[in-house]
């Protein structure tokens, strides 16, 4: 018998290998600004929130009224080359098995429902999905209202709700709804940081994270 019923994605990092591009989307935004960009390590560690709350993390001594304006530059640099990435490798076997498991799957994302719905039709992944929330309809991660939201929408408990993502917002999200939290390490964050949150598991790659899910979900 199922554990789960509803098992919930994130977007960037989990299932597209787009955290790099983000990164340096961000910190080429800051250079066209005049100001200094972010790390790496920062640049990446923001990824998964929504993207004022991350710029404004990212770059905290920017004055409030040129947020706008780095907004801008960041979604000119990202939309100049989103097509281009590609999903990680044996993710739409992974989604393809868990639909014809009976699964219902969702997304939770930091990226804008302009945003996710490209991301949905470039990748062909729009019809595994059965809903998503995004950052610009809820609360930015690791507030609940995501995952709450689409408990409600399905009708399913906590208990029988998995949470997977590449970042600790996904995993405090997870938490922060009474969900289960998988994390996978090829992300965004690294895999100490993620440990660190008590996840179920961490799963290296698709591979790993399709077995355990054959096994435990």
């Amino acid at each position: 018998m199922a554990r789960f019923e509803l098992i919930v994605f994130d977007w960037d990092g989990t299932l597209m290998d787009s955290t790099g591009m983000i990164a340096t989307s961000i910190q080429a935004a800051a250079c066209d600004l005049g100001i200094p960009p972010p790390s790496d390590e920062c640049a990446r560690h923001i990824i998964g929130l929504g993207l004022d709350d991350a710029l404004r993390q990212a770059l905290p001594e920017l004055p409030p009224h040129r947020y706008p304006e780095l907004s801008a530059r960041y979604r000119h640099h990202y939309l100049a080359r989103d097509h281009e990435l590609l999903l990680f490798a044996g993710t739409e076997q992974l989604l393809t098995g868990l639909a014809t498991a009976g699964f219902q799957l969702a997304v939770a994302t930091g990226k804008s429902r302009h945003g996710l719905d490209r991301a949905l039709e470039s990748s062909g992944l729009g019809r595994y999905f059965d809903a998503s929330r995004c950052a610009d309809e809820c609360f930015s991660k690791p507030h609940p209202q995501m995952l709450e939201e689409l408990m409600d929408e399905f009708g399913v408990s906590p208990a029988t709700t998995l949470m997977i993502g590449d970042t600790t917002h996904d995993l405090q999200m997870a938490r922060n709804a009474g969900v289960t939290g998988i994390a996978v390490t090829y992300g965004a964050h690294p895999r100490a940081l993620l440990e660190a949150e008590s996840p179920a598991f961490c799963a290296a790659d698709v591979a790993q994270l399709e077995a355990w899910l054959c096994t435990n979900a």
